[in-house]
């Protein structure tokens, strides 16, 4: 094959057109427990946080909550897959090759939400959030107490008793959770977060109309189960109410990915190393949103 602008034009719009595809077609599941909170600078303050909106009776004078002095930055990084294509593959018409990585770099680059979302799952008992706690702990600060979204209990369907003191209880410690005024947040848990070790206990859980002992599963139907390979525990999950406009975690873009390529023949690479390179470049972070929304366990026992 002859090199010129246009021949080199054509191959990587190939390139890109497959990449493309595999973006889109990228399986994903971080919507599912994350909102997108787009970043227009190198970092998101996220001090607002610390007020829980809600109405209240309009008494005299308006009530204004002021922020806390809490201090919760989500700094933007930056992220990137490239791909070298050799000249002589170009010459040689060997761009076949170059296909499966073009659909890889695309997959990667769809999947990198999911990565920091789940990155930010995994840290969730050593990470902190908008109050200066890690985001599952046992003394979030809420007005004159401290409030716990921590369990250690193991997820189980095996017996009324057990089902009740792990996810029972983080279901009713959610529903009770107040503001700072003593008044009801009305959580509603909709999601069970687990990964792979604990997808059929949970699944019974959710779906079976009996525990494996026998007596009725008053919580069957009460959550969407969401499985993800990237959780590394085997034994932690979690409980999340994503049915309010602040989710318990959040993505947030700074430069969603986009296909870039380097096609200038008088590049560096290519004079002296006759390389051309094609690939995704991306800037994002992730972070948590309302404690208030998440409730978990590591599932150890102890």
């Amino acid at each position: 094959m002859l090199i010129n602008k246009a021949s080199l034009a054509a191959i990587f719009n190939s390139l890109k057109t497959t990449f493309n595809k595999a973006f889109d077609a990228a399986p994903s599941t971080w919507q599912k427990i994350a909102m997108e909170v787009p970043s227009t600078s190198g970092q998101n303050d996220y001090t607002w946080l610390s007020v829980f909106p809600k109405m209240r009776r309009w008494i005299g004078a308006k009530v204004v909550k002021a922020l806390e002095a809490y201090k919760y930055v989500v700094v933007n990084e930056d992220f990137e897959a490239t791909v070298e294509v050799d000249r002589n593959h170009i010459e040689d018409d060997q761009l076949g090759i170059y296909l499966p990585q073009a659909q890889m770099a695309g997959f990667s680059a769809a999947q990198l939400p999911d990565e920091l979302v789940y990155e930010a799952v995994n840290g969730s008992f050593t990470k902190f959030c908008y109050d200066g706690q890690y985001f599952i702990d046992t003394d979030h600060p809420m007005g004159d107490v401290s409030v716990s979204n921590k369990t250690t209990a193991a997820l189980s369907n095996a017996t009324e008793a057990a089902a009740k003191a792990s996810y029972g209880l983080a279901r009713t410690s959610m529903k009770k959770f107040k503001d700072e005024e003593g008044r009801s947040l009305n959580i509603t848990p909709t999601v069970l977060l687990v990964g792979p070790a604990l997808e059929d206990t949970a699944k019974a859980l959710l779906t079976n109309s009996k525990f494996a002992d026998g007596k009725p599963n008053p919580y069957q139907g009460t959550a969407e189960l969401v499985v993800d390979g990237r959780i590394e525990s085997d034994t932690a999950w979690f409980l999340l109410d994503t049915s309010k406009p602040v989710k318990p975690f959040i993505y947030q873009p700074r430069k969603k990915p986009v296909f870039v390529s380097q096609t200038n023949p008088e590049a560096e690479d290519v004079y002296n190393l006759k390389k051309y390179k094609f690939g995704a470049e991306a800037r994002a972070a992730a972070g948590y949103g309302f404690w208030q929304l998440a409730f978990g366990s590591t599932g150890t026992g102890a």
